[in-house]
């Protein structure tokens, strides 16, 4: 008995109207994000959709994600698409192709192994610049639209490779000038916590284009409906009950079910349930069955047909019957499996020899030639097949295939398993493969795609298999490659080994010949040179590694060293100028990772002069570039998003901001954690409780300064916020003891958390214990020593102390005296004191760094209040309190509240601390004075009179007099009544 099906949508009414009501609203998104658990019914409702799109004129392509495991293949459904474009209108794809030529890389016959002895195509090993490629997907997608609306409907991205990922969230993103709707579905419940599509399926779920859909199991009423449909002659009610209770709503579990009805021994584990639909088939048939199993969900007829080993009729015979038994579905050209999971429980069936049997299979089949196949596909059977030597083969192939079409995770998977197979030195040697060129591919892929920490490793790896340096000419021309290439990589990450040195070994091991090696190396050595300071060296090694890529016709490579040139060149204008080149050099030579370097030192070379417009612009351009090209997460287009979001930050485009920063699911761990800490400052500045993950970054400080700086910093704002000195000592000495070791003493970001930690000193100093003022003092100057040894380190260098830093330098010596006046140790006049906050308030001004700038003028707001002149105060106040209502910056609003920061007290004529809240603007029963309310809040909080006077910068013999006429107006006998009284009536800020 065939299993039933339902010809008839079930419970799904609500769904479909949605979706047809997004194809024929003009208003609607261009996309949707489909979404339930395997067999909920989400290929149904989608073949319900195609029906009603095509009765409406419209057209529908679709394509489908396969699971090769490991073995990723890239933008394999837009593959299947463009064949299917190509097969239906061959001058459409033609005409596209003309200004698009791009879109050929994806046509099936291009990605297909012909046979054994085939070459692959001449541009096989071209790096593609990726918005090519999506801008010419895009444009495909709106030639088709011409004729007709589109629907395309690409399946199971679960199972999407990284760059059919990011070309879907590029289709998601961008407008279609013609009707065009994108569906794509995926299994939730396969989304753990760690699959990269969780977190990226949230990032699209922000796009205003994109819908989200998610299916979830069918309503009792409706089971019961599918079972009526299923069995139209009827079960009992028992047989009913048992199927919606096991069914759990799932629309394939029911038709399970149902179709095994009469099998009491049915199995309630999966496997064993979808089995059964096996049992009805001939020998032959499961025999196909078990076969295609091995190859996954699909499987073309001709690699079928060779695998099977069958007859064609015997072979055609097993197949109909399978397809009308609702086992397998026949597509143009394939066959796939009903149901994914029915693939794998038939898969995890076979015995172990007979897997690995119909993977040699299958590894002859496409070896042969007698179908086709990609280089993927082989390596993930031959891997199976235990056929290690073609496996390794086959993972390098795919390898050179994903980094053609800009997709470094997955060629770094495929270059990694290749390493794995060939640490076997016979395997290696037999299959004449170069361990060093290969471990540095791979290093390449690891670094391109953000995974720079892990090609350091990989590399310290392969060089301590070598020997030892001078045994053979051989071994020493892989190690001047490895130590090349791993000096290189160590100049990006945090690390005590010294990569000067292991260049300056690869450079005297290279060959003294002009090949492509020596080139390679010079150009590397002439880069970390720089790094070291040695700029003299790095000029003439520089000069040389460009005359000979040049000779050598080595365009990639002259870029990179163009830019290391125009770094030499000198300062300002010729730098700047040298560096444009450079980008425009990369662009020419297809060389998107140099491209990459030479955009985002020219905008660092902008953001040290804080031209933040033209730093923007060339951060911006890097940024694109690192995404259009397949890296985003490589050195230079990663660090260019972490400053732009800086920028913008700084700048007070705080929204911006949080979109550039925001979480990607593709970004590896370090990346991640780099662009995090301005995110969390925005949100710790709104509201938000952050501190689980600032906790968390604290594990990646060792890995990473520019962590440590920047998520520290958002520490000391929050412990300045709550006025905890011990807080901030602490966590200024634990990022500078943690600096110390991978950076340097004097790194230029410890001036700005030396200000931070002094300026919660001060705050704190204001309610602090006698006791403790002189101890906290003490740690203030502390940190105005180290912030003067970082400038001076700086000087003494050559280095130039940029706007940045001034301005720093000058808010830490305002927080300084703030917290000796406080403290009353070695306190500045006031002028001094005046002075020092009006220097900073016009360095952070003239830097343009808005959320400082309101920051400085709250507390310039204070000592100007404290100092007597009140509307000065108020004017500042205000100016901060119109940034913290437009940035939304609620801690900088409570430290304005905190001191009463736009209100004007009754009768006040001079400067006062006023009170916040309502009790602020009401009169109060014994009409205090603005001061003497100024000094029973002081009185309240245990303050003598001394202590009053220097805070207050009047003598103690007035603090006395006032504190006479308090304790009159209130009628309190001293000082404690008094404050009782103040709190009993609100009258304290």
């Amino acid at each position: 008995m065939a299993t039933p099906t339902s010809q008839t949508l079930v419970g799904r009414e609500t769904e479909i109207d949605r979706l047809v009501e997004l194809l024929e609203s003009p208003d609607a998104g261009s996309a949707v994000l489909l979404s339930g658990d395997a067999g909920v019914g989400k290929t149904r409702l989608l073949i319900e959709l195609r029906d009603r799109a095509q009765e409406r004129g419209w057209q529908v392509l679709a394509g489908h994600c396969l699971d090769f495991g490991e073995s990723a293949l890239p933008y394999l459904p837009f593959s299947e698409v463009v064949g299917r474009v190509a097969a239906a209108d061959p001058e459409l794809l033609a005409r596209v192709a003309a200004e698009h030529p791009a879109i050929t890389r994806l046509q099936p016959g291009r990605r297909t192994r012909a046979g054994a002895d085939s070459e692959p195509a001449a541009d096989i090993g071209t790096p593609t610049d990726r918005s090519d490629l999506f801008v010419a997907v895009q444009a495909l997608l709106e030639a088709a639209a011409e004729s007709a609306p589109l629907l395309l409907v690409i399946e199971d991205i679960h199972w999407a490779d990284h760059s059919t990922r990011d070309m879907l969230g590029f289709l998601f993103a961008r407008p279609f000038a013609r009707p065009v709707r994108v569906i794509a579905s995926y299994r939730s419940d396969d989304l753990h916590r760690r699959h990269p599509l969780r977190r990226q399926a949230a990032e699209w779920s922000r796009l205003p284009s994109l819908e989200r859909l998610a299916l979830g199991p069918l309503a009792e009423p409706a089971v019961r409906d599918l079972v009526g449909q299923l069995a139209p002659s009827g079960l009992a009610e028992q047989q009913i009950r048992g199927i919606i209770d096991r069914a759990e709503g799932n629309a394939f579990f029911v038709e399970e079910l149902v179709a095994s009805q009469g099998r009491a021994a049915v199995s309630a584990d999966l496997a064993d349930l979808l089995l059964v639909r096996l049992d009805p088939l001939s020998d032959q048939a499961r025999q196909v069955v078990r076969s295609m199993s091995a190859a996954g969900r699909r499987v073309g007829h001709d690699l079928l047909a060779a695998v099977a080993d069958l007859p064609a009729p015997d072979l055609e015979a097993a197949i109909r019957q399978a397809v009308e038994m609702n086992v397998l579905e026949a597509g143009p050209r394939h066959y796939s499996f009903r149901h994914a999971l029915l693939a794998e429980a038939v898969y995890d069936d076979l015995l172990p020899g007979e897997r690995v049997r119909l993977h040699g299979q299958y590894v002859a089949a496409l070896t042969a030639g007698s179908a086709p196949g990609t280089a993927a596909e082989l390596a993930l059977h031959a891997r199976r097949a235990n056929d290690l030597d073609r496996a390794a083969s086959a993972s390098i192939e795919a390898g050179d295939e994903a980094m053609a079409v800009g997709g470094p995770d997955e060629a770094a998977r495929h270059y990694e398993q290749a390493l794995e197979l060939l640490a076997d030195p016979a395997r290696a040697e037999r299959l004449g493969v170069d361990l060093a060129k290969l471990a540095t591919r791979a290093a390449d892929a690891l670094g391109l795609s953000g995974g720079t920490q892990r090609a350091a490793e990989l590399l310290a790896a392969h060089l301590a298999r070598l020997p030892a340096a001078g045994s053979s000419a051989e071994a020493d021309l892989a190690r001047a490659r490895l130590l090349s290439q791993y000096a290189g990589w160590l100049t990006l990450i945090e690390t005590d080994i010294d990569p000067l040195a292991l260049s300056l070994e690869a450079a005297e091991l290279a060959p003294t010949e002009q090949v492509p090696l020596r080139a390679k190396v010079l150009a590397t050595h002439a880069r970390v040179l720089h790094w070291g300071g040695r700029v003299e060296e790095a000029e003439a090694v520089a000069a040389e590694a460009l005359a000979l890529a040049e000779r050598l016709a080595m365009p990639a490579l002259a870029s990179a060293v163009a830019t290391t040139l125009g770094l030499l060149s000198g300062e300002g204008g010729d730098v700047r100028s040298a560096l444009e080149k450079a980008a425009g050099r990369a662009d020419a030579a297809e060389a998107p990772y140099e491209g990459l370097r030479a955009r985002y030192l020219l905008a660092r070379s902008y953001q040290d002069e804080g031209d933040w417009p033209q730093a923007i612009r060339w951060f911006e351009s890097a940024t694109r570039l690192g995404a259009d090209s397949g890296l985003p997460w490589a050195p230079y287009a990663m660090e260019a998003r972490w400053q732009l979001a800086l920028i913008c930050w700084l700048l007070g485009d705080w929204d911006r901001a949080l979109e550039v920063a925001a979480p990607a699911a593709s970004a590896p761990a370090i990346p991640a954690a780099i662009v995090e800490p301005v995110r969390l400052e925005i949100l710790a500045a709104r509201g938000e409780d952050v501190s689980p993950r600032l906790n968390h970054l604290r594990g990646v400080w060792p890995e990473e300064g520019g962590v440590a700086v920047y998520s520290a910093g958002v520490e000391l704002l929050l412990a300045t916020a709550h006025r905890d000195a011990a807080a901030a000592i602490a966590i200024y000495d634990d990022v500078v003891r943690v600096m110390r070791t991978i950076w340097t003493e004097h790194f230029g970001g410890r001036v700005r958390l030396a200000a931070q930690a002094a300026g919660a000193i001060a705050a704190a100093l204001a309610t602090a214990p006698a006791s403790e003022r002189e101890r906290l003092a003490a740690e203030a100057d502390r940190m105005l020593v180290d912030g003067e040894a970082v400038e001076r380190a700086f000087r003494a260098g050559g280095r130039a102390w940029a706007a940045e830093g001034q301005a720093w330098s000058a808010r830490l010596r305002a927080e300084v005296l703030r917290a000796r006046w406080l403290a009353d140790v070695g306190p500045p006049e006031r002028e001094e004191l005046l002075g020092a906050w009006r220097d900073a308030l016009a360095a952070f001004e003239r830097l343009g760094h808005v959320p400082e700038t309101a920051r400085v003028r709250s507390s310039y707001a204070r000592v100007l209040r404290a100092c007597g002149d009140a509307g000065a105060a108020e004017e500042q106040a205000t100016a901060a309190a119109e940034v913290a209502r437009r940035l939304g910056d609620r801690l900088l609003q409570a430290d304005l509240d905190s001191q009463g920061a736009g209100q004007r007290a009754a009768g006040s004529g001079g400067a006062g601390r006023v009170s916040a809240g309502p009790a602020a603007s009401a009169p109060t029963p014994a009409r205090l004075t603005a001061r003497e309310r100024e000094i029973l809040d002081l009185v309240a909080e245990g303050r003598s009179n001394g202590e009053i006077g220097r805070l207050l910068f009047i003598s103690t013999k007035t603090v006395s007099v006032h504190v006479s006429n308090i304790l009159g107006k209130l009628g309190a006998s001293g000082r404690t009544e008094a404050a009782a009284i103040a709190r009993r009536e609100g009258l304290l800020g």
